[in-house]
């Protein structure tokens, strides 16, 4: 029996073992019999407690000249959970129907996953006072996490750990690369960081912004009058940030969306070949007063055989058999019962950039790659390509007056993404695919994974 498969049957059964209390913020722990998963809870901050799930490859080589990485997933939303939106939708390896999934991501590496901030997901605060209101809290509670995680465990502190984010989780991704780094240099924190990737990623909310009237229009989704409305707001959001009103520039960026979606006839923020509603059971982003980020997120990559409390919903999935696999979810805590707060005390970073923190990162040397599918509105390309082109960083240059590089996958010679590197910068587009690009395009992703990670090739 496999261990991918036998990962399945346990979680199927609801099998688990405790596994003995740790000291110091780990509360709690627990894992499968074969040793292939392990989980818990941290408690990052007093009475904030933070949930992970980590994988071991059943692919995993143990070669001292090139070792085997450990991929930490972050999710963005903000609110939305990675233990089951990126773990069971995405890469992990069992879909929401508990089949395997082909193209999970252990093909490349380990993978941990995290509900982050506290209040996602299985993430819980007893107080809502401490969540978090900046990207920078965030990283220090994932920062507090990872010394309790990896500085216990030698196996794990010789994988190079990489970042690999997907839209608001780019700016926890960054900020976290930097408070990694120096809790590392200061002897605090145990691990070697690999690299970080940003896919389709939040991470200048004004380039965004300002590329969706324009994309739309060439696209003739909307015409001059939503595009004319479209720079209006665009201008506003604009004056906003640099009033220092982030709250208010959030809620522009909210009326900003209704516009869209007035003049679009409901576009799909996350494909914008498709309407709001149709192929996925999609919805806007703008509907956040109105639903979790954890279920918006979510319900973007559902497929039309899912329904509600039915087999495959997620949320059914994560309040009934894993729930019950696991076993240490305290039992008043409902997975992504916090996640609609999470996004609220977070609105006022909402509208924040972060690329100071990518030069920053670049400068210290760290691999930095960008991925962004073609057909992405909310992260477009567009907008991922103008907040590149304002970095400080000395190679930029270069990179820019760069030629491309055509992907394909194994035999198929159909075109399915571009890529180019200069020195530590790396970026791919690829074609075909929207926000989820792991879904929309799993061959792709995964060899653009393995180049990430540099991962060994392995004959199982």
């Amino acid at each position: 029996m496999g261990k991918l498969h036998y990962a399945g049957l346990l979680l199927i059964l609801g099998i688990c073992i405790a596994l003995p209390h740790f000291h110091g913020g780990l509360a709690m722990a627990a894992g499968t019999p074969d040793g292939s998963e392990h989980w818990g809870y941290v408690e990052v901050r007093p009475r904030a407690h933070m949930f992970w799930w980590y994988y071991k490859s059943p692919y995993r080589t143990e070669d001292p000249n090139k070792p085997w990485p450990i991929i930490l997933w972050l999710q963005g939303g903000p609110g939305a959970s990675g233990v089951g939106i990126g773990n069971f939708q995405e890469v992990g390896p069992l879909d929401t129907f508990l089949k395997q999934r082909n193209s999970t991501w252990l093909k490349k590496g380990d993978l941990l996953f995290v509900d982050n901030p506290v209040g996602t997901g299985y993430s819980f605060v007893e107080d809502k006072e401490l969540l978090v209101k900046t990207d920078e809290e965030a990283a220090r509670d994932l920062t507090t996490l990872l010394i309790k995680v990896f500085n216990r465990n030698v196996t794990l502190q010789r994988s190079p750990l990489y970042i690999i984010a997907e839209s608001y989780g780019g700016k926890y991704a960054v900020t976290l690369g930097l408070t990694a780094l120096k809790a590392i240099k200061s002897g605090r924190l145990k691990l070697i960081l690999g690299g970080i990737a940003l896919g389709n990623s939040w991470m200048s909310p004004i380039d965004f912004v300002a590329s969706w009237g324009p994309l739309l229009k060439d696209v003739s989704r909307i015409d001059n009058g939503g595009l004319k409305k479209s720079h209006s707001l665009v201008e506003t959001i604009k004056q906003q940030i640099t009033n220092g009103q982030m709250k208010e520039a959030t809620k522009s960026w909210g009326d900003l969306e209704e516009v869209i979606i007035d003049t679009s006839n409901s576009v799909d923020f996350y494909n914008f070949l498709l309407d709001a509603g149709s192929g996925g059971g999609s919805m806007t982003t703008s509907a956040l007063s109105r639903k979790t980020a954890t279920n918006i997120y979510s319900k973007n990559l559902e497929s039309k055989r899912v329904t509600a409390g039915g087999d495959g919903d997620l949320d059914e999935l994560m309040n009934g058999v894993v729930k019950k696999k696991l076993k240490i979810i305290p039992k008043d805590v409902a997975w992504g019962g916090q996640s609609d707060l999470v996004f609220e005390y977070l609105s006022g970073d909402f509208m924040n950039p972060r690329i100071n923190e990518v030069d920053a990162l670049l400068k210290a040397g760290v691999n930095v790659t960008v991925y962004n599918g073609q057909l992405d509105l909310i992260c477009a390309t567009k907008g991922a390509e103008a907040w590149v082109e304002k970095l400080k960083w000395e190679g930029l240059k270069t990179f820019l007056s760069m030629n491309r590089t055509a992907m394909f996958c194994g035999d198929d010679k159909k075109t399915r993404g571009f890529k180019k590197s200069y020195k530590n910068l790396h970026f791919y587009w690829i074609l075909e695919a929207g926000h989820f690009v792991p879904v929309d395009q799993p061959c792709v992703s995964l060899d653009m994974v393995g180049n990430i990670t540099n991962s060994p090739i392995t004959t199982h």
